[in-house]
């Protein structure tokens, strides 16, 4: 229940402190009249200042602001150079206080019985006044200090400008209607108050008369009339009532009614609200006393002393779920935040928390007091000198819409509180009747149960798919701040209930059953709605409910001895023995918590009930949780290492007396957070200690899961949720478990399903979570086996009633339908409804709005046309109101923890601590279009799309996609072209997907006849074919999803579609460069099976012609023309390619292709470019590279010559026509060499052996003499018979005589082969291979590898 959420140490004890309402801001002064603004959620300090004397900061910053601004130096004193003296109050003032302090004026006046028809109307937003500004005001003695936290520019407001009195007070006033607003009023030491306007900066208004000394405190208020009204505390003991209204323009006001309060003065005041009941004004006084006042006939209600002995210096009201009957905080000098409980009767005051057991030693450490304390003990333990340390209060705030949070500044430093922020008010939501209006919830009041009865008070119902929401003036409900109207009635029950502490209510599945827990008794009660008889009750402290029958389950225990009550005095002999007694009780709780086990019960339609299973599980841990569903969560307490501060923490809790609120030891909310989570290390993950059990079988469902917070399932057991500190966990349960995804909404305190939708409240925001499980594979298999049974199930039954004669079929005429079912990711979308902030808006310095000199002062006051807002509503064709914005503005939330009670009439309905009924409207298109087709109703989403934007349709199409309604989304009006395609793809609509892809490409008239266009064309067009290139360039940008849409029309038989894709596709692939090679791939293939022969055969050509060969080949290949496929290779220059292609498939242009292939890559030698080097790097290398001793020389390099392995020689080869050289020429080798000749020419084909070299030709020198390659590969073979084979020496190192010129190149001539009948021989260098003696293999035809051999020539 308690923990400390934020601690601050400081050198000198906090005197003053505020807390802004909607921001995690603290301010703070010290006695030493520093001024602190602190972040105490990111524990960052923003600003501070020295407010007391002259902070130099400020008075630089000032004059250097007025050197900008052109001023010369100011003759006089500047007002940021006066000290500014003792410092008596700190606030925050923007939209957001000024509106909160309306509002809990507002509300507290509305519970009167007599306020009903003054505040029959909503509460409307005020107008900004600040401007997005978020002012800091100081209010010291000598003058009032106005920092502007945006822009850090400040005001100094000198007490001469206020008649040269002391500021002693000060309270902001509502804007009047002279535009002198906002207004601040300041308390001085002569009894007047004086009222200050922020925009002139000027003295509008004097309150006087009232007081004989100097007023000390100042709050404004609302009487149940409706009447604003001031009231103020001096030092004389009165307490003086003034008129707040400023509806007359009296520069002098008198006071309506003066009040004896106190002996010695008044401290402080503030206002409680009474629940059905008139609001109260609280008072401290210096005479040690606190009096409770009646703000109808102001008489005084009871007056108590809270601590005896010393007097309260801070009050504020409060109103816990957890402590239902506490109301009053209070705060003497000592180290206690004590609570009032029942003020208005008992009076008994108990100590709420001691917060020197609150800061942990490691936190403590930092203090330069307790350092100077711990220097003195050398011997004694940190631990000792922490508790002798005693901390003193002397300030203390709650939180003004988070109630779980109060604020202390003490000796040690600042210490933010927070007291359960999970516990929820008694109350429970009963289902609605069919066709009933009406709603109701039942809770409890001490010792009462009562009856709400709620609906909304306009005679429209905004039920779930109509259009009644939309007012007469064509705005939304859910745009503007005004909540909508509710009309409640509270009624009481005669049953009484037996305890006035703590409960927890909740409602069977059914409705019929209501179940009230008293954790800290602990004891149970169940009631029958129908006649709230009770049905079961018991010993029991934790419940929870089956979500799917009338049945639930209890964790029994026994009685634990009573936790004895700490008497007044929490530092006296008595309280440390109270305190003592109080840690052994709890002790003796925890050990009978252990022996408690989980037992089941089931409610029969007669009202009895009967114990299905005396005990759960099997585990000894003691159990710590239970929660309700379509399965039972049993969280159990696991042994895990406790660091010291939780230690710290938890001895408090168990010390906490019981009576009111409950010890902390036995409760279930005893989860301890230091507050520093984020620096927590892995080992201190969450321990699994939670396992679900089934209802049925109460057996484990799964392993150990980490405790949630809470659980929410879904009424059609569909989806779950699981709460944890900083996020919820969603899970689909059907077919099977599945986890779909986790939102970052941190502090979840409860949330409702309805549908696929999650409502959740936080302790300052109510969010929805859109949530779809989307289609797994699980899902399709399931399906599919859904299927297989009902076709067995169908044929079962044929059979059992024809016999054998029901497995005939007769096969007839069947309609082939195809259905593609795509896998859908899970979606998860969460949209903010309500928070406690403002509207927000642009800070002035942003704007830099027109703004008119007042006397010429630096302030303006705005102009009204500037402050109108853009509105929300645009007026569409057909006079429809259309909503601009994407999502409503966010509306504001209900102070303090809720119950969320769900979506009926189309509205979200809220219960809050005061057990009033809020609604929070659903009405914006934007909302209730999502809403609307989470709940399964597309059809009315899609109408009231009409109402939203059209340029806001594209985001609600990708939502009503990710829940599933793809064919629906179709119909939007607004959605773009490219998101209609995706649509209509996943609809399967795929010929609205080919008009939205010849729409976005501007291709309707491409492809119909004409053929492809290639580069020539496309640079000869003239202005008439600018559509074509436009044409073209979209089919490229769309080629993927062509593709795309050929494949669904393939898979779904609309073989017309994929055509009409075809076309498109074939007509910008014939353009050079415009499709990428896989695409051109893709297209080749899709045109084959669409048997597009045409099409394809022009596209190869067009590919050539660009140069693609690689793609021209591909798609020659799936026509199966090999003269194409060889073209390609060819005409493209991939010679290699098509050498290989050649021989695999026996063509007769072998021949000529390696011809063409060893002239290209000699011509690449021929042409090698020169590097340039210098004149030495040129004589080393020459000095390295062998010599030519004749020109002769130059003839024993051969040309570059290469053989494809495996095939046979040429069958005539012709000697190049040069001068015969000696033959002893060609025995000139290089070692290491290998030399492969030929025969003697004694058959009609010799074979020559091809060379097994690596080579590359690009190392070989050019050759000067040899102007032809020789060819290695034999074509002769398929058309010359070839009966045998002569062996050949093919690596003889020994050197052949030869006729021919050394070195010298034979050329595959045919014709020459026929005339000379003689086969010369033909010499190749192996480079890689050594000498070999000569061998004569028996040559066969192999297989032409994919790399192929080359050999080089000499050096």
């Amino acid at each position: 229940m308690l923990r400390l959420r934020a601690f601050r140490p400081t050198n000198d004890k906090i005197v003053k402190i505020e807390l802004h309402p909607t921001h995690p801001w603290l301010v703070t002064a010290d006695a030493s009249d520093h001024v602190s603004v602190w972040n105490w959620e990111h524990r960052q300090v923003i600003y501070e200042l020295k407010a007391g004397g002259v902070d130099e900061r400020r008075l630089v910053g000032a004059k250097l602001e007025k050197l900008a601004e052109g001023e010369s130096e100011p003759k006089g004193k500047p007002i940021e150079a006066m000290r500014g003296g003792s410092v008596k109050q700190v606030n925050f003032y923007d939209d957001d206080v000024r509106f909160w302090q309306l509002w809990r004026n507002r509300s507290a006046a509305a519970e009167a019985p007599s306020a009903v028809n003054q505040f029959a109307s909503p509460f409307n937003s005020p107008p900004p006044s600040t401007k997005g500004r978020h002012f800091l005001v100081i209010c010291c003695e000598n003058k009032a200090i106005f920092l502007d936290l945006v822009t850090m520019r400040g005001r100094d407001v000198p007490k001469q400008e206020l008649d040269n009195k002391s500021l002693l007070c000060m309270e902001f006033l509502s804007r009047s209607v002279g535009g002198d607003g906002p207004l601040v009023a300041f308390g001085g030491s002569d009894g007047v108050i004086r009222v200050l306007s922020m925009i002139t900066w000027k003295l509008v208004r004097r309150y006087t008369g009232g007081h004989k000394g100097s007023i000390s405190c100042l709050m404004t208020f609302m009487a149940s009339s409706g009447e604003a009204l001031l009231v103020s505390g001096a030092s004389d003991g009165l307490l003086v009532l003034w008129s707040a209204d400023h509806s007359q323009d009296s520069r002098e006001l008198v006071p309506k009614l003066s009040l004896k309060a106190h002996d010695g003065g008044v401290i402080a005041v503030e206002l409680s609200r009474v629940v059905a009941g008139a609001p109260q004004l609280i008072t401290i006084g210096a005479d040690k006393t606190l009096a409770i006042w009646d703000t109808i006939s102001f008489k005084e209600l009871r007056r108590i002393k809270p601590v005896p002995k010393l007097a309260c210096h801070s009050v504020a009201s409060w109103c816990h779920p957890r402590a239902p009957n506490l109301n009053i905080l209070t705060c003497v000098k000592d180290s206690h935040i004590w609570a009032i409980e029942h003020p208005t009767y008992s009076a008994l005051t108990r100590p709420l928390c001691e917060l020197s057991s609150l800061i942990p030693p490691q936190v403590l450490a930092p203090s330069k007091k307790l350092r100077d304390r711990i220097g003195t003990y050398v011997l004694g333990s940190v631990d000792e000198v922490i508790s002798s340390l005693a901390v003193y209060v002397y300030c203390m705030v709650a939180h003004p819409l988070q109630p779980h949070l109060v604020a202390t500044g003490t000796n040690i430093g600042i210490i933010v509180c927070e007291f359960d922020s999970r516990s929820l008010p008694a109350i429970a939501p009963l289902p609605t009747p069919s066709g009933s209006r009406e709603h109701s919830a039942v809770y409890v009041v001490e010792k009462e149960l009562k009856l709400l009865n709620f609906q909304l008070s306009n005679t429209a119902n905004p039920s779930l798919g109509n259009n009644s929401s939309i007012s007469e003036t064509g705005r939304f409900k859910g745009d503007s701040f005004e909540p909508l109207p509710v009309k409640q009635v509270k009624k009481h029950i005669s049953t009484p209930v037996p305890h006035d502490s703590y409960s927890v209510l909740s409602v069977s599945s059914s409705g019929k059953y209501l179940s009230i827990v008293w954790p800290d008794i602990p004891y149970f009660s169940i009631y029958k709605v129908s006649d709230w008889s009770i049905v079961d009750s018991g010993s029991a402290r934790l419940l929870a409910w089956d979500s799917c029958f009338d049945r639930f389950a209890i964790l029994e225990s026994t009685l634990p001895p009573r936790i004895p009550i700490i008497p007044k005095g929490g530092s006296s002999r008595k309280a440390k023995e109270a305190a003592a007694a109080a840690a052994q009780a709890a002790a003796a709780a925890s050990s009978a918590a252990a022996a408690a086990s989980v037992q089941v019960r089931i409610l029969l339609d007669d009202g009895t009930s009967n114990i299905l299973m005396r005990s759960i599980g099997g585990r000894s841990e003691p159990v710590i949780g239970l929660h309700g569903g379509a399965l039972l969560g049993v969280a159990y307490r696991t042994s895990r290492r406790i660091n010291p501060v939780a230690a710290t923490a938890i001895s408090t809790i168990q010390s906490m007396p019981l009576s009111g609120f409950g010890g902390g030891g036995l409760s279930s909310f005893s989860t301890f957070d230091d507050g520093f989570s984020s620096h927590k290390s892995p080992g201190d993950a969450a321990a699994q200690n939670f396992q679900l059990y089934s209802w049925e079988t109460f057996q484990p469902v799964g392993g150990l899961l980490p405790q949630p917070e809470w659980t929410a399932w879904d009424q059609t057991v569909e989806y779950c949720a699981f709460a944890y500190q900083q996020y919820i966990v969603i899970s689909s349960l059907r077919p099977q478990f599945r986890y779909l995804g986790d939102v970052a909404i941190p502090c979840a305190t409860s949330a409702v399903w309805h549908r696929r939708q999650l409502f959740v409240a936080t302790p300052t925001t109510i969010e929805c979570v859109f949530v779809d499980a989307g289609v797994a594979p699980i899902d399709i298999e399931t399906r599919k086996m859904k299927e297989q049974m009902k076709q067995k199930e169908a044929q079962a039954r044929a059979i059992a009633e024809h016999g054998d004669l029901a497995l005939i079929t007769v096969d007839g005429p069947q309609s082939l339908t195809q259905e593609r079912i795509s896998l859908r990711p899970p979606m998860l979308q969460v949209v903010r409804l309500a928070s406690f902030q403002h509207a927000p808006s642009i800070p002035p310095y942003l704007t830099l709005p027109k703004q008119s000199k007042v006397d010429g002062d630096d302030s303006a006051i705005p102009n009204p046309l500037e402050d109108r807002k853009v509105n929300e509503i645009a007026v569409g064709g057909g006079g429809v109101s259309v909503a601009v914005t994407r999502f409503p503005t966010e509306q504001k939330r209900p102070v303090g923890p809720l119950v969320v009670v769900g979506v009926r009439d189309g509205v979200l309905w809220l219960i809050d601590r005061y057990m009033c009924a809020h609604a929070l409207s659903l009405s914006h298109p934007g909302i209730r279009c999502r809403c609307l087709a989470a709940y399964g109703d597309a059809v009315s989403a899609v109408k009231w799309a009409s109402r939203l934007g059209r340029e806001h349709h594209d985001d609600l199409a990708q939502f009503m996609l990710g829940m599933g309604y793809a064919t629906e989304a179709l119909h939007l009006p607004g959605i773009s072209k490219r998101l209609e395609f995706d649509l209509a793809m996943q609809s399967n609509d795929l010929k609205r997907a080919l008009q939205c892809l010849l729409t976005m490409s501007n291709s309707r008239g491409i492809g119909q006849d004409t053929p492809g266009l290639n580069m020539t064309d496309i640079l000869s067009l003239t202005a008439k074919k600018e559509n074509v290139v436009e044409a073209v360039e979209g089919i490229v940008k769309f080629a993927k999803e062509f593709l795309d849409l050929i494949d669904a029309a393939d898979a779904t038989a609309q073989g017309e579609i994929a055509r009409e894709a075809l076309k498109r596709l074939a007509a910008a692939g014939s353009v050079k460069g415009a499709l990428q090679g896989h695409e051109l791939r893709g297209l080749s293939l899709r045109l084959a099976n669409h048997g597009e022969l045409t099409r394809l055969n022009g596209l190869v050509n067009n590919l050539i012609s660009v140069g693609l060969g690689r793609e021209a080949a591909f798609s020659a290949a799936v026509l199966g023309d090999n003269a194409l496929m060889e073209k390609a290779w060819q005409d493209t220059g991939m010679l290699a390619e098509a050498v290989l292609h050649a021989h695999a498939h026996g063509r007769p242009t072998m021949k000529n292709l390696v011809q063409a292939w060893n002239k290209m890559l000699q011509k690449e030698v021929d042409h090698t470019p020169s590097t340039k080097t210098d004149a030495a790097s040129a004589f080393l290398a020459s000095l390295e590279e062998p010599k030519l001793t004749s020109l002769g020389d130059a003839g024993k390099k051969p040309p570059i010559e290469i053989f494809p392995p495996g095939m046979t020689s040429l069958s005539m080869s012709i000697s190049a026509q040069k001068k015969p050289a000696p033959a002893n020429q060609s025995s000139q080798q290089q070692q290491g060499k290998q030399l492969l000749l030929e025969a003697t020419p004694a058959t009609t084909t010799p074979v020559s052996v091809p060379l097994q070299s690596d080579s590359t030709p690009g190392s070989a020198p050019p050759q000067s003499e040899s102007t032809e390659a020789s060819v290695s590969a034999a074509l002769q073979s398929e058309s010359t018979p070839a009966p045998t084979s002569t062996p050949l020496q093919s690596e003889s190192s020994e050197p052949v005589p030869d006729n021919r010129a050394p070195g010298a190149s034979s050329v595959s001539d045919p014709d020459s082969v026929l005339s000379e009948a003689t086969v010369p021989e033909t010499s190749t260098i192996n480079s890689t291979l050594a000498e070999a003696p000569p061998q004569a293999p028996e040559i066969l035809e192999t297989s032409i590898p994919t790399t192929l051999p080359m050999s080089d020539p000499l050096a």
